[in-house]
């Protein structure tokens, strides 16, 4: 397979339409449909469901677009790295983050690394950490911005200065906002909505004590935005960090015993880094040094 080809084909499957995609690749449309027949008898499956005025991904046509987009991004990632005057770092970086207070920490050391690498570009994936350990393995991101708990001994890492407070997100009209911080049997009766990640529930449950069969999880989220539409709408109380977003109507109530993690940005062991990922992690690492003396 060739890259030219599989962009070929993400333009078809975006557009539906061979004629209009052809028009976008400045090609004719008898040779977009040539080439798009070619590969099909290359991977000998069939990509697309034609009809009269729009074609459609078969299910093999959907595993390929999945694919395809890895193998595009992976191949202009790879001519952004060796790209560019050798004299000034250029090129990009590919930074998978949590929803945390330390990132912006890290968009003020973003700003000061641009201001010295003005041809530097920082490419920014919002996910879960486990999604973003994912992508570090398929090499489709450089960096992650990741919360405890980390298997460590597969990364090299930094720990982020802020400390992230757990707590719940309410609306101000409901009795848990009256309070200066909310306890276990707070929590017992009220419908929950809670992180994805199971190993971030199981720090959770250890705070609940031998209660936590109890709770009454009306949710489970992945980003805190789409969590924070359903306490807005009543679902429930949303157990996370304190994101101070400035949300209207809510108020983040911490959570007391106290429980508290770290952020860290990691990067994959024995990994070659482009010039400009080793630059900007070396730089985090002078920062931290400088600023966070013991």
């Amino acid at each position: 397979m060739e890259i030219r080809v599989l962009k070929y084909f993400l333009m078809t499957a975006r557009e539906e339409n061979i004629t209009k995609a052809a028009r976008l690749l400045h090609i004719t449309q008898p040779t977009l449909s040539r080439q798009l027949m070619q590969l099909e008898e290359e991977l000998g499956v069939k990509l697309f469901e034609r009809g009269k005025t729009h074609i459609r991904l078969t299910a093999d046509g959907m595993l390929l677009k999945r694919r395809a987009m890895e193998i595009v991004g992976l191949s202009e990632l790879t001519v952004q790295e060796f790209a560019g005057n050798r004299e000034e770092l250029s090129g990009e970086i590919s930074m998978g983050c949590g929803e945390t207070e330390n990132m912006s920490f890290i968009s003020r050391q973003i700003v000061e690394f641009r201001r010295k690498n003005p041809l530097v570009r920082f490419n920014i994936y919002s996910a879960t950490a486990d999604e973003i350990k994912e992508r570090m393995e398929r090499g489709l991101t450089d960096i992650g911005l990741l919360m405890e708990p980390v298997d460590i001994n597969r990364y090299e890492f930094l720990r982020m200065p802020e400390k992230e407070m757990w707590g719940v997100t309410v609306r101000e009209d409901s009795s848990l906002a009256k309070k200066d911080f909310a306890v276990p049997e707070d929590l017992l009766r009220t419908p929950l909505i809670m992180p994805r990640r199971e190993d971030v529930r199981n720090e959770l449950a250890g705070w609940f004590g031998g209660r936590y069969e109890e709770l009454d999880i009306a949710a489970i989220y992945n980003l805190t935005l789409n969590g924070v539409n359903m306490v807005k709408n009543g679902v429930g109380v949303l157990l996370g960090f304190n994101i101070e977003s400035g949300y209207s109507g809510l108020k983040f109530v911490p959570l007391k015993p106290e429980l508290s993690t770290r952020a860290m940005l990691v990067w994959k062991k024995n990994q070659m880094l482009s010039p400009a990922v080793k630059a900007f992690t070396e730089s985090m690492r002078d920062f931290l040094n400088n600023a966070y003396k013991a």
